[in-house]
């Protein structure tokens, strides 16, 4: 049986629906034997997934999704084996956790503005103690009846173009760029199917180590051509399921989209190399 792995993984930490337990218990009954949790903007849940897995026999490789800012467009950035102890990584991650609550503070009001009945606490009763984002305002929303599901809060309210959207602060690719460096990590363009080529190059040239190739939004077209690019310029390959759970209805793709062994290990080769 070939070694599985998922490198993008969501937990109630941030826009997930499950516990870090819940969640690899579930990745080990879906036949994955490393998953990688990247939490938007946290890594709580690293601790009680390290402890479930190693019960399991699973390994957890440590790991983060950063939002950074590129001609007006967000990107997002994927940071693996990075020290969680980094000071640096440490205010970075509980600035951008306190500009989330906000954030959402600024798009309730909004979303109040429309006539709409929704609170904070509406919002806050989802997210608990994770890193607030808009999935859980969708969440309210579709369980409040202001919405059908999900996809509609996104798509008539709080989408990017939404009557209740609004911008995150983000830092610039480079500043996030050094602060994974920095913490001894490694970088990678998330699900890079969203963005347009020339803003792929721009992040290449800024020093990137990857791309997340493997993505449930990547055709196989799309897949053979980010694999040329890795190819190309010398880059190291990722890739997961995105794994959410809940209302995103995607537990079919926990176990279906990984990347293997060989790929870990180039991983692993190229953290040695920048240590030594």
């Amino acid at each position: 049986m070939p070694n599985k792995i998922d490198l993008h993984t969501h937990t109630l930490y941030s826009d997930g629906a499950l516990a870090p337990c819940e969640l690899v218990e579930l990745a080990h009954l879906n036949g994955l034997q490393t998953i990688s949790i990247t939490d938007h903007d946290s890594m709580n849940a690293l601790k009680e997934a390290t402890e479930c897995a190693r019960d399991l026999g699973m390994d957890i490789i440590t790991g983060v999704e950063i939002s950074t800012d590129l001609d007006d467009k967000e990107i997002h950035l994927l940071a693996y084996f990075i020290d969680e102890g980094n000071e640096e990584l440490q205010k970075y991650l509980s600035f951008f956790r306190d500009e989330r609550l906000h954030r959402a503070k600024r798009m309730v009001k909004k979303l109040q503005n429309l006539g709409l009945k929704i609170t904070l606490d509406d919002v806050l009763d989802y997210a608990k103690n994770s890193a607030v984002g808009r999935p859980h305002i969708a969440y309210a929303m579709t369980d409040l009846g202001i919405v059908k599901n999900y996809q509609e809060a996104f798509e008539r309210y709080i989408g990017d173009y939404g009557p209740a959207f609004e911008r995150k602060i983000h830092v610039s690719p480079q500043s996030a760029l050094k602060l994974i460096n920095d913490s001894g990590g490694l970088s990678f363009i998330a699900h890079p199917g969203y963005m347009k080529e020339h803003l792929l190059m721009s992040l290449i040239k800024a020093g990137v180590d990857g791309i997340e190739v493997i993505h449930p939004c990547h055709n196989e077209n799309q897949i053979q051509f980010y694999r040329g690019i890795v190819n190309q310029y010398c880059l190291l390959e990722s890739g997961g399921s995105d794994f959410h759970g809940g209302k995103k209805m995607d537990n079919d793709n926990l176990g279906k989209y990984y990347i293997s062994g060989s790929q870990l290990d180039a991983m692993r080769k190229m953290l040695q190399k920048n240590s030594a």
